[in-house]
């Protein structure tokens, strides 16, 4: 049975304008967006990365009429995500919207990841979403108890919204990527086990899941003859990957509507639906996929 949404209401209040936001992974790509689309939409965010100046030009190229400033963050670091928590909420009274962003990426043959490795993407992909969820979850269900019903900002009952990023990666499998859709998927399985808990107490959770994104991480974390683009784009039949202003779009009517997830675009929503409907045909078509892969890297390599 899906869970209730807690603003299924259209005339609800606006979740976003108003509010204030923390985003990790804010230095660039999708969280860099993510608070382009929050400022612009009214919301006072906090752009933490481990990259502070990048967050810095992120935070002071960012629209009104809200505001943003940069914080350094090691999302690894689950003291730091908690002091951050409680800071930005002792700042402003209440924190509404966490945004668990930062994430890296390993691509090439799992034989040639090496268990620091393993470990580091654990670290940030899991484990920093982890930290987020420990840190923010417990204040925001305090404020969901403390908010009166009619509010006079709007918040009416309501604590909050986690929003994690996965990716199309946490909803299928293939490999070359496979620490990547360990940590994926395992963001995807926490956040809608917490949305079930969550929903009930006035707090929201909404995860994530996009296909490939023009964001550096296409060109990141490449091991061997592994190539990004043509596994991310070409591989896949995508001409263009997706802009990450529209992305930030998307994922902040999401928070609106409270939906428990967001697989975007059109064609991944039909290629997940397709691995749902026939597993066998979609591991199968998987197989074919990293031996496809192979042979482009293979002339790459030889040209």
């Amino acid at each position: 049975m899906p869970t209730p949404r807690l603003q299924a209401d259209p005339t609800a209040p606006d979740r976003i304008r108003g509010r204030t936001a923390l985003v990790t992974g804010a230095g660039s790509g999708i969280g860099a967006a993510l608070v382009r689309a929050l400022t612009a939409a009214g919301a006072d965010v906090v752009a933490a990365d481990l990259d502070e100046v990048a967050a810095a030009r992120v935070a002071a190229a960012a629209p009104g009429p809200g505001t943003a400033r940069a914080a350094r963050l090691d999302v690894t670091d689950g003291a730091a995500v908690q002091a951050l928590v409680d800071e930005t909420a002792a700042r402003s009274g209440r924190l509404d919207l966490l945004f668990n962003n930062a994430g890296i990426t390993f691509g090439g043959e799992t034989e040639d990841l090496t268990l620091a490795q393993w470990d580091a993407i654990i670290d940030v992909n899991v484990r920093g979403v982890v930290h987020g969820v420990a840190a923010a979850y417990p204040l925001m269900l305090r404020q969901a108890r403390t908010t009166p019903a009619d509010s006079t900002d709007g918040s009416d009952g309501w604590g909050g919204q986690i929003v994690n990023t996965a990716s199309m990666g946490g909803l299928m499998a293939a490999g070359l990527i496979t620490s990547y859709v360990a940590t994926k998927h395992a963001v995807v399985g926490l956040s809608l086990a917490l949305r079930s808990e969550a929903a009930a107490k006035g707090v929201g959770v909404t995860v994530v899941c996009p296909s490939a994104v023009e964001t550096p991480i296409l060109e990141k974390g490449h091991l061997g003859r592994f190539h990004g683009r043509d596994y991310y784009l070409k591989g896949q039949g995508v001409r263009r990957p997706l802009d990450p202003d529209v992305l930030a779009a998307q994922v902040l009517e999401a928070v609106r509507s409270d939906r428990a997830m967001l697989v975007t675009p059109r064609t991944a929503r039909v290629i997940w639906r397709v691995g749902r409907w026939a597993p066998g045909f979609t591991q199968r078509a998987s197989v074919r996929f990293v031996a496809k892969q192979r042979r482009l890297q293979a002339r790459r390599a030889a040209s």
